[in-house]
């Protein structure tokens, strides 16, 4: 649980942009349903204004002629009612009168009607109150104030929408294949239906646990003495520390470990080795700068043996998958390591840096095809990296991750879980 929270808080810190994309995603479909709501407002106030144009318009051109009448026929029922005084004063009608005039008074006023004005302006209050404005201002300031409600906007998952979800994804370094397999998956059975933040998220995770489930995979034990673990991977990828970290965490399970520093060419890295061996308590195997690291394999290898080690790790030197001389070194030392036992490695672990996106992808390719490799293990998820990458390689090849670091601490490499790594991927909190 712990280690969730560090890899959430670094990956979505300094690495994750898919987190804040989604929610623009989802920003994005409720700005435009709220801007298309106010759209009838405007329709609605100059149709009474047209109707009021209307009879002015027809007015105007009677005014020559019927302007007169037409005017004063507001005022006419009193100018109507003094007619019939005259011919009403000899009879007492007139006492009567008053009853009925109160209710011919009415009358007159309800007659003309001038309610539809005031009915029209009722009309123009309600027409505002669709629009809805704070819905915006609210949902930003949930999204300062941190988690997304039930009623937080939501967004019709359409074509538009799968369209920037793939650019997304793509983005944040999945690749193309699996970034369309992956929104072709979430949309099955949800298309049309309006989805919140954290649904989309929730959903999206489920594909990428989908993915990565099959390949979470500890790094197996065998009973074979010794076991012979080769690391290998590019300049840089971390591949010293996390022989160091390893070592650690099998010296804590009780395994009697040996590492060979095998990268002769670097004197840093050697000291660095030295430095993870005292600290995990194992011993570490050097040779003389510049010497054969197949030599130095091979005699690692007979003392692992003498001295009935479980596990013998071996480093090796960072090499670029484009050169070729520095790969054949590496097929050398295999060559040499199987002299000694014709199954070894038992083991040949890939270390890759996030931080290489999509080119993490050649790299697999080409030292699996010399040095079969048999897993990888992901370093450097907090710094710039996407972490889509590692969704990539386990959709295109199928190799069991091991383990994910996520710092420099000694604690900070951990077996990999796909579930935990698909939440903090999309930046879901833990469960």
């Amino acid at each position: 649980m712990s280690f969730f929270k560090k890899l959430k808080a670094r990956m979505t810190r300094s690495s994750s942009k898919l987190e804040e994309g989604l929610e623009d995603l989802v920003a994005e479909g409720a700005d435009r349903a709220a801007s298309a709501q106010p759209d009838p407002a405007p329709d609605t106030i100059p149709a009474p204004h047209d109707a009021t144009e209307a009879p002015r318009e027809e007015a105007t051109p009677s005014s020559d002629t019927d302007d007169m009448p037409a005017v004063p026929e507001v005022e006419q029922p009193p100018a109507v009612e003094p007619e019939p005084e005259p011919l009403a004063p000899p009879a007492p009608k007139t006492a009567p009168d008053p009853a009925p005039r109160p209710e011919a008074s009415t009358t007159p006023e309800i007659a003309p009607e001038p309610e539809p004005a005031p009915h029209s302006a009722p009309a123009a209050k309600i027409v505002p109150e669709p629009e809805e404005a704070p819905a915006r201002p609210g949902f930003f300031g949930r999204l300062i104030g941190g988690g997304l409600r039930d009623d937080s906007p939501r967004r019709v998952l359409d074509d538009a929408f799968l369209e920037s979800l793939e650019e997304l994804l793509i983005a944040s370094d999945m690749g193309v294949e699996t970034s369309l397999r992956v929104s072709a998956n979430l949309a099955e059975g949800r298309m049309g239906r309006k989805l919140s933040v954290n649904q989309i998220k929730s959903a999206l995770a489920e594909e990428v646990a989908r993915i990565m489930e099959p390949v979470a995979k500890p790094m197996p034990i065998y009973s074979k003495r010794p076991q012979v673990v080769l690391v290998v991977g590019v300049n840089g990828s971390g591949k010293t520390t996390t022989i160091g970290k390893l070592a650690s965490q099998f010296k804590a399970a009780g395994k009697t470990v040996i590492v060979a520093a095998g990268d002769t060419f670097r004197a840093a890295a050697v000291e660095q080795l030295k430095v993870w061996g005292e600290r995990a308590d194992v011993p570490v195997l050097t040779a003389p700068e510049g010497s054969d690291p197949a030599s130095l394999a091979f005699d690692a290898m007979t003392r692992a043996e003498a001295e009935g080690a479980d596990l013998l790790m071996i480093d090796t030197a960072g090499r670029l998958q484009n050169r070729a001389d520095l790969m054949e070194e590496l097929a050398k030392i295999v060559r040499v390591i199987r002299k000694k036992d014709p199954e070894a490695p038992h083991n040949t672990l890939l270390v890759l840096d996030a931080t290489t996106g999509q080119n993490a992808l050649n790299q697999v390719e080409t030292f699996q095809k010399l040095a079969n490799v048999t897993g990888l293990v992901m370093t450097k998820l907090d710094g710039t990296a996407k972490g889509g990458v590692l969704v990539a390689l386990a959709d295109r090849f199928g190799l069991p991750i091991h383990a994910i670091g996520v710092g420099e601490q000694i604690d900070d490499l951990a077996p990999f879980d796909p579930q935990d790594f698909a939440r903090a991927l999309v930046g879901l909190e833990d469960r």
